[in-house]
């Protein structure tokens, strides 16, 4: 099998294939691992699997990229919820960071360590690891705005804010933002845009848990 995988050479950094066959083994899940199949993603589960396990993607071959590029950049996702609450009510439950797992379901644990810095633990999808991350405010208007991003040695480099804005008396806008390095630059950049509709779908489903949450559980005054 090695000396298989030894004839493809390898256009895709270290980094991206990791990268990759963690994003295989979400896709297989999907597609094969519920009751309803779905050939499209059992495809790309393989295609995933295939890249990282070589080392080769098809497409660079095609554009005539042969080696591993290693610049970083960014990759975007943000998502709009309007919350029928009273600012003040939804800034203070979100500011407390511990609250978010209870809606959040990929995040199992926030430990609060001082009123700037806090500790993260959220679970990969597909149910194959864990990630944990340090995360620092770096720009907070009491009721408006909470900016962070992740400390030095974090497992995920990432930056983010949540902005509330009042949508009418008795109602917010909530707008999140968050903001991450693709691991292995320009190349790695293609695969989390890839995969990024799946994480884009995650915090869409974890704002509107929110926006249940704190409706049932804030009485409206």
């Amino acid at each position: 099998m090695r000396k298989l995988l030894s004839n493809f050479h390898v256009n895709v950094s270290p980094t991206e294939r990791a990268v990759s066959l963690l994003a295989s083994a979400y896709f297989l899940y999907e597609g094969l691992g519920k009751s309803r199949k779905s050939i499209f993603d059992t495809v790309l589960g393989g295609y995933l699997m295939f890249r990282g396990a070589t080392g080769n993607c098809a497409v660079y071959d095609a554009i005539g990229k042969t080696k591993p590029d290693n610049r970083s950049r960014n990759v975007n996702i943000q998502v709009r919820q309007i919350i029928n609450r009273p600012r003040k009510d939804v800034y203070e439950f979100w500011r407390n960071f511990e609250n978010l797992p209870l809606f959040m379901e990929h995040l199992e644990t926030v430990d609060t360590l001082n009123d700037s810095i806090s500790v993260w633990e959220a679970k990969i999808p597909g149910g194959i690891g864990k990630v944990r991350w340090k995360s620092e405010i770096v720009k907070e208007r009491p009721y408006d705005l909470i900016g962070w991003q992740s400390l030095p040695g974090s497992s995920i480099e990432n930056a983010g804010k949540v902005e509330f804005k009042d949508a009418s008396d008795h109602a917010t806008e909530v707008h999140v933002v968050i903001s991450y390095h693709a691991p292995g630059g320009i190349a790695g950049e293609g695969a989390a845009r890839l995969i990024n509709p799946v994480f884009e779908d995650m915090l869409r489903e974890d704002i509107s848990n929110f926006k249940w949450f704190v409706e049932k559980k804030i009485p409206l005054v």
